[in-house]
């Protein structure tokens, strides 16, 4: 299979970034997206040029480090997925396909297709950790937990923070990404102790990063390669709403 490639290049934050055009040839279409960039950065390589810069890590789908918006969708055309399990078979042969870096104020361009994505990192350690006393390790049936809501936790859970949500939403949002990390713990005895405190950090957090506000489009679990659902976001809003009335 052969492309043409749209590819986003920026030298640096504060350079001006412009799309430069590529080819690649003879591509298997059980080729893998991240594949088809390293075969292409091998021919840059040997023709002395730049090669593109972009961000991977795992290529398993669980570090959620593949950041890229491939034809106007988060991680491409495919649903349920991250780049790295993104194949060309889901390309048509001679296709022209764009590749660009997320877009978001709260993600700056590093450099061509990696962003900086330590905003997430930064509402995590607002959030913090469980730090409130629970005793020895108990044993897994201790602390009884319902079915539904174990299995809410961890759905929650699964969010591999890789920002899709954000580069999707038109605002610009991290009200998945934060219901998420809040949702997971404020369903569990352990975490619901510091439920009010947490709600209140991570959003303020995400309010002072610049993050959008959530207009409930959905859009975001529509491109979250782990499908973790909107409804998290409506317990994100009654732990804040809670802990503001508590205050």
């Amino acid at each position: 299979m052969d492309f043409k490639l749209k590819i986003w290049r920026q030298e640096s934050p504060k350079a001006k970034g412009v799309f430069k055009n590529y080819e690649v040839k003879g591509v298997s279409a059980d080729t893998s997206f991240l594949e088809m960039i390293d075969i292409l950065n091998n021919d840059l390589i040997h023709k002395g040029e730049e090669p593109i810069a972009f961000d991977h890590d795992c290529r398993e789908g669980i570090c959620g480090m593949c950041s890229l918006y491939i034809d106007g969708r988060a991680h491409g055309p495919d649903d349920d997925i991250t780049t790295c399990q993104l194949h060309m078979r889901k390309f048509k042969d001679g296709q022209t396909i764009t590749i660009e870096p997320w877009r978001s104020a709260a993600f700056p361009v590093i450099k061509d297709l990696v962003v900086e994505r330590k905003a997430f990192d930064m509402i995590l350690q607002a959030g913090g950790y469980v730090s409130v006393n629970t005793g020895g390790v108990p044993d897994a049936n201790a602390i009884p937990i319902e079915k539904h809501k174990a299995d809410e936790s961890m759905d929650a859970a699964s969010c591999i923070g890789c920002g899709a949500c954000v580069a999707t939403c038109k605002n610009g949002s991290a009200m998945l990404f934060v219901a998420a990390r809040v949702s997971s713990l404020a369903l569990l005895p352990q975490g619901k102790v510091e439920g009010a405190r947490r709600a209140k950090a991570m959003v303020a957090k995400m309010d002072e990063l610049g993050f959008g506000g959530c207009t409930n489009t959905r859009a975001c679990e529509a491109e979250c390669p782990k499908g973790v659902s909107v409804a998290h976001i409506a317990r994100l809003n009654r732990e804040f709403l809670k802990a503001k009335l508590k205050d």
